[in-house]
């Protein structure tokens, strides 16, 4: 038998926090589509700063599936921004928070940068299934409303790692 240690324990923990996070923000109305809160992403940084960016992406990944599976939108087009939006910001934070850069961030810079990352690669995938040029006339806006978000997101997370220590 397997025993898992106490860091899969709090990993797994942390995740299914994010999951539940995820689904219960899939019911709250959007002002803009595609914009959410993105509190889930709090837990992702969380273990990021907590366990590293391994770690981090199996959480994000775990959330966007498990949560897509609860939520009934599996391999759906808001499955794949979902997914497309993690992968960014994800690999965003792997640069970021890699050498030579990574004493250089903290939670907010890093939140920052991860909601900036997550609307570009929605953007992206969403370019593929509709008009490209609609799009980049609410990059602006939607780029400012993940950066606010990011920086709140940020903030939380911040506050959630000093108390945690």
């Amino acid at each position: 038998m397997i025993t898992p240690s106490q860091q899969d324990l709090e990993l797994a923990r942390l995740a299914a926090i994010a999951v539940a996070i995820h689904v219960l923000e899939g019911l709250i109305p959007s002002p803009l589509p595609g914009v959410k809160p993105g509190l889930a992403n709090i837990v992702v940084l969380v273990v990021l700063f907590r366990y590293g960016w391994w770690s981090a992406c199996w959480v994000s990944l775990l959330r966007v599936f498990a949560g897509s599976l609860m939520i009934g939108t599996f391999l759906s087009p808001t499955f794949m921004l979902s997914l497309s939006g993690a992968v960014a910001s994800l690999l965003a934070l792997g640069i970021l928070f890699g050498p030579p850069w990574r004493s250089c961030f903290g939670p907010l810079g890093g939140a920052a940068l991860a909601s900036v990352a997550h609307i570009h690669g929605q953007l992206l995938v969403a370019g593929l299934l509709l008009p490209f040029a609609g799009l980049v006339k609410l990059l602006p806006l939607l780029g400012l409303c993940a950066l606010l978000l990011g920086l709140f997101s940020g903030a939380i997370t911040g506050r959630i790692l000093r108390i945690m220590r």
